[in-house]
């Protein structure tokens, strides 16, 4: 009798090749990977001068934050779209591949680039600019740069969620990154005026930075620190809520 069980591989199995096959796609990528850290490390050398000025927290966040925004929109959910248009997810699928794993892995990848981004920021930061933390603020920055990530791979998911043709998020990702950065960064500086200064501290954007400066001096964490921290988490819930609720896998 002709026997046609079928093994199964584990979970453990199947996340660990989805994990390789992530690891291998974001190696042959690694100029996006590169630019990804070169824009937040060419603004913490060039903002060399201003780090004993204006405080060396507020340098570091304002780096890691752009990292962030880099990882969660033109990392994390250019890659989604990409997968998506190439048919890349519908292949998956039909494969014993539980669906949460698939995006298990690709998470995973993102949280490792944010590990690496602050390594490279705290490095940097301490050699060039010669700015140095408390262990304590290293330790709690690290954390919330995982919280800071997750507002960003969120805001990434609701873009690939409403936005089916790759073009078009291409389009909106960039969008929104630069006015993140353009937006954010002079506006919060006052260039922009005070309205618009005291309107961005409230946004993803501004809540993260908030949050990243105040956990670097866990000494100095205020009642603005604590209230970003929960703005973020609300960010995470109704962005990621919102993403994967429309989110499709495939574009047709």
């Amino acid at each position: 009798m002709e026997n046609n069980n079928i093994n199964i591989p584990s979970t453990p199995t199947v996340l660990a090749t989805l994990f390789k096959a992530d690891v291998a796609t974001q190696i042959s990528n690694r100029r996006s990977v590169i630019i990804t850290l070169l824009v937040p490390i060419m603004i913490l050398i060039s903002w060399k001068n201003f780090a004993q000025k204006i405080g060396g927290p507020y340098v570091l966040s304002s780096a890691i934050d752009i990292g962030l925004i880099s990882i969660g929109l033109m990392g994390y959910s250019l890659s989604l779209a990409r997968d998506r248009d190439k048919g890349i997810f519908q292949r998956l699928r039909v494969a014993p591949v539980p669906t949460w794993a698939i995006m298990f892995s690709r998470i995973s990848i993102q949280l490792l680039m944010i590990m690496i981004l602050n390594l490279v920021i705290f490095m940097v930061g301490m050699q060039v600019d010669k700015v140095t933390l408390p262990a304590s603020g290293y330790i709690v920055a690290f954390f919330s740069a995982f919280i800071g990530g997750a507002v960003y791979l969120s805001l990434g998911q609701l873009i690939v969620g409403l936005v089916k043709n790759f073009e078009t998020v291409n389009a909106s990702v960039r969008l929104v990154y630069f006015l993140f950065i353009m937006i954010g960064m002079f506006g919060e500086l006052g260039l922009l005026g005070d309205y618009i200064k005291d309107a961005i501290r409230w946004t993803p954007y501004g809540c993260v930075k908030i949050m990243l400066a105040a956990s670097m001096e866990p000494d100095k964490w205020d009642k603005d620190a604590t209230r970003a921290v929960l703005l973020s988490l609300g960010y995470i819930v109704v962005f990621a809520g919102i993403g994967i609720n429309k989110f499709k896998w495939s574009t047709k």
